[in-house]
């Protein structure tokens, strides 16, 4: 495969990917709510590492150009880019300096974010009554990644992103998805915007809490539901939660008041996959729409 050697730290490519790692765009992935689509530029996102890399080639997204570090070629081998990829060898320390990890990876590559939509969002399969979770305000990066990769684990439609939500391109949540956010859809829309189109769809939105909420083992969790998820410190907005239809909340047996926002994320989405694997397994059953 061609490669171009990169010697100064003025290369547009470089500062591309600098500016894209450190300031993610609240408009990636249809971030700003109507798909990269409706951007006159396709939008790009930088991403580090070989196995990032790897898992975006094969979610099919168009990787507009990788970086690698000399001496460091040999990592491209087993990777099936397509011809038409730019692909740029740049000194160690140039690359390191473009890049926000730690301790940074010998290569990068700024990608094609997916153009999600609400008919992705309320699609989905066949039969499979639509799961969906809504973030509100949270801030910290690993939570978002954590949760798209868990709601791809246990078979949600997709995530929908309100204002105040850090962004889903944030490297920081790029690598804790491990590669989910590539295949999953999530959309960043207005609180207005999502609550009038899930109910449009017949989507059930419950809120979480510790107060006055329903055990979520308790309810029916089968049916076309959306899941609000909100700021690790103060939860979910009071005139956001006021827009659900009802309140859930996780049994704790042990003296904890609240669990991190991933983790009580992925324990309701485990709750609602099991509870429509043992419904959809009942004889005559295909999937309750309601």
């Amino acid at each position: 495969m061609p490669l171009r050697i990169v010697q100064s730290k003025q290369n547009a490519r470089l500062k591309e990917l600098r500016k894209a790692l450190a300031s993610p765009s609240r408009l990636a992935s249809g971030e700003a709510g109507g798909g990269a689509s409706a951007l006159a530029q396709p939008v790009l996102a930088g991403i580090e590492g070989p196995n990032l890399l790897e898992e975006a080639v094969r979610a099919g997204l168009r990787i507009a150009c990788v970086f690698v570090a000399q001496g460091f070629e040999g990592v491209l081998e087993s990777l099936d880019l397509p011809p038409e990829t730019e692909i740029l060898l740049v000194p160690r320390d140039l690359l390191n300096a473009a890049l926000t990890t730690e301790t940074p990876q010998p290569v990068a590559a700024l990608i094609e974010t997916p153009d999600w939509t609400w008919a992705h969002m309320l699609g989905g399969r066949q039969n499979v009554a639509p799961l969906l979770l809504v973030l509100a305000g949270l801030q910290d990066p690993g939570n978002l990644g954590t949760i798209v990769r868990s709601a791809e684990a246990f078979g949600a439609n997709g995530v929908l992103s309100l204002p105040g939500t850090v962004s889903a391109w944030n490297p920081k949540a790029v690598r804790a998805s491990a590669g989910s956010l590539f295949r999953l859809p999530l959309l960043a829309v207005s609180a207005e915007d999502c609550f009038e189109s899930l109910r449009e769809a017949g989507v059930k939105i419950w809120t979480t809490s510790i107060h006055a909420a329903e055990p979520a083992d308790r309810v029916s969790l089968t049916g076309p539901i959306a899941i609000l998820i909100g700021n690790e410190g103060n939860g979910v907005p009071l005139e956001l939660a006021a827009k659900a239809e009802g309140a859930l909340t996780i049994p704790c047996p042990g003296p904890v008041e609240s669990l991190n926002a991933s983790v009580a994320a992925s324990v309701l989405l485990y709750e609602a996959a099991r509870q429509r694997s043992a419904h959809t397994a009942q004889p005559g059953r295909r999937g309750d729409r309601r």
